[in-house]
């Protein structure tokens, strides 16, 4: 007899990333606004989904705005749980794993469903199960998310997120319905639900912003760890946007003799206004900003206490944070 032990990790920190997807799916969104809030089972919600939607885009898209707008991240489970929470069992065969595998996650989408409440394994389990009862393959996929300034420059290393991926036609399609439900508040530690359609098939260049796989083939894109690494930490405003941070290009800067930092931002539009603040001091400045064609740039006037992090705001709306080293 085999024991297998699987990491489920339920430390899942709320953070926005987002994709751009081109079909028009408000009217899949304004229709499941109106569905009940809640269900007695996965195969009550499947089966509305199935008579009101036929295409895959649609059901998908049905399933994620559903659980973004009625599952709530339980933060209890999050501050109450262990790095290393894992599920074990023993098996005989490939068949009677895969079946114990099988039926945690069904108990677990039960669990999220009726509770209206989990973390990142609660999500990504109920959108699985969800897809697989209106006919979408779906998988499953842990790694390490980017969410913290103290993220910036930390090889991903024990997996404490999960995600999914769906199969629309040919290709997979990044999913995040856990982040897609909501944030907590940096001022009040408390979560706030904010639907947010960013994480719905989310390019694999904007998903790596934020989310590195353990399996580095869900990657999908010629990235290493030390990329991921050295990535500043983007929030879900910038990756809202249309515009592009060009410079610097690192998650970490070092202070020149100077003590200037220079950034660029490609695509700003002209009304926009742009802030910072240092960790050290807690202060927020405006810069000016001196625009050239689609170029916009700046630069930051450091001191030898600026240190710790430097957080870069558009329109008083965190955009994406900095290592400050000497």
């Amino acid at each position: 007899m085999k024991k297998s032990i699987f990491h489920f990790f339920l430390l899942c920190f709320l953070f926005f990333v987002n994709g751009i997807y081109s079909q028009d799916l408000s009217g899949v969104d304004t229709a499941i606004q109106n569905y009940p809030k809640s269900f007695r089972s996965t195969e009550q919600l499947a089966d509305k989904i199935n008579q009101e939607f036929k295409s895959e885009e649609d059901k998908a898209r049905a399933i994620y705005t559903w659980i973004a707008l009625n599952i709530r991240y339980d933060l209890v489970a999050y501050k109450s749980q262990r790095n290393d929470s894992q599920i074990a069992f023993s098996y005989s065969t490939e068949a009677e794993k895969n079946q114990k595998l099988k039926q945690f996650r069904l108990d677990l989408a039960d669990t999220t469903l009726k509770s209206k409440k989990g973390v990142c394994q609660g999500y990504s389990a109920l959108f699985n199960v969800l897809c697989e009862l209106t006919d979408l393959k779906c998988i499953d996929i842990c790694g390490t998310s980017k969410s913290h300034p103290t993220d910036i420059g930390k090889l991903p290393t024990i997996s404490d997120h999960a995600w999914n991926a769906v199969k629309i036609g040919a290709n997979w399609k990044f999913i995040d319905a856990t982040w897609a439900s909501g944030a907590v508040s940096n001022q009040t530690g408390k979560f706030v639900p904010e639907f947010n359609d960013a994480y719905f098939f989310t390019s694999p260049e904007v998903f790596f912003l934020n989310h590195f796989p353990e399996d580095t083939r869900f990657l999908m894109i010629d990235k290493t760890a030390e990329d991921f690494a050295n990535l500043p930490l983007f929030y879900g405003q910038y990756n809202k946007a249309k515009y592009k941070i060009t410079r610097p290009d690192s998650g970490i800067i070092t202070l020149s003799k100077s003590n200037i930092i220079a950034f660029e931002i490609v695509d700003l539009p002209k009304q926009d206004r742009i802030s910072y603040v240092f960790s050290s001091d807690n202060k927020a400045r405006e810069v000016e900003i001196k625009r050239a064609g689609n170029s916009s740039r700046f630069l930051i006037q450091s001191t030898p206490r600026s240190k710790g992090y430097l957080t870069i705001y558009v329109n008083n709306k965190s955009v994406a944070s900095y290592r400050i080293q000497s």
